[in-house]
């Protein structure tokens, strides 16, 4: 009997940690997904990423959540655009069409044109780390996390994406957008 009592007990413990979590994270997170995919799509990722954080509770960083759920949702993104591609590939091929036609993310609506066709020419690297810090106003010690990268390398990154789209802006950068001009050239004077 104790032995149940215990499981019980634990049970609920780990459902109220899970509905505490569940609460902090929804409101950023539907943000977040609803950015990122179609919206069609986004209550399902929503409810893929939950189930995660409810199986990988565990696992959960107190005092890092937001940003340890945001990395959990960009991964189930990748794995869901991952997906949509193979059923893509999948359809082409059985239509006896070659795949060499990349599917594009979902665009940048609602964005001034300008800043949209800059991030549009940014890596998706770089477009991501922004997203996070403009759109999700997170710090580079929760960019971190959520990239799987250390808080250094956040820090670098962010400063380097920040610096590119600058000079997409303001007409700057004439070479290829995401690569930094070549030493010793008029574009890095």
């Amino acid at each position: 009997m104790a032995d149940i009592d215990h499981w019980l007990s634990s049970s609920n413990e780990r459902r109220a940690r899970f509905e505490a979590i569940a609460a902090e994270i929804f409101e950023p997170l539907q943000r977040y997904i609803r950015r990122r995919i179609e919206p069609n799509d986004a209550e399902d990722v929503f409810a893929d990423v939950l189930l995660t954080v409810w199986r990988r509770l565990d696992d959960a960083p107190e005092g890092q959540i937001l940003p340890w759920s945001y990395g959990v949702a960009r991964r189930t993104l990748a794995n869901r655009r991952r997906a949509r591609s193979r059923h893509l590939r999948l359809l082409r091929r059985l239509e006896l069409e070659p795949h060499d036609r990349f599917v594009p993310p979902p665009t940048e609506s609602g964005l001034d044109p300008e800043l949209a066709e800059a991030l549009g020419s940014l890596s998706p690297d770089d477009r991501e780390v922004l997203r996070l810090w403009a759109w999700e106003q997170l710090e580079p010690r929760e960019i971190g996390p959520v990239l799987g990268i250390t808080v250094n390398a956040a820090t670098l990154r962010l400063s380097r994406a920040r610096t590119r789209l600058g000079r997409l802006l303001s007409g700057q950068d004439r070479g290829l957008a995401g690569h930094e001009p070549l030493e010793g050239t008029q574009e890095s004077r």
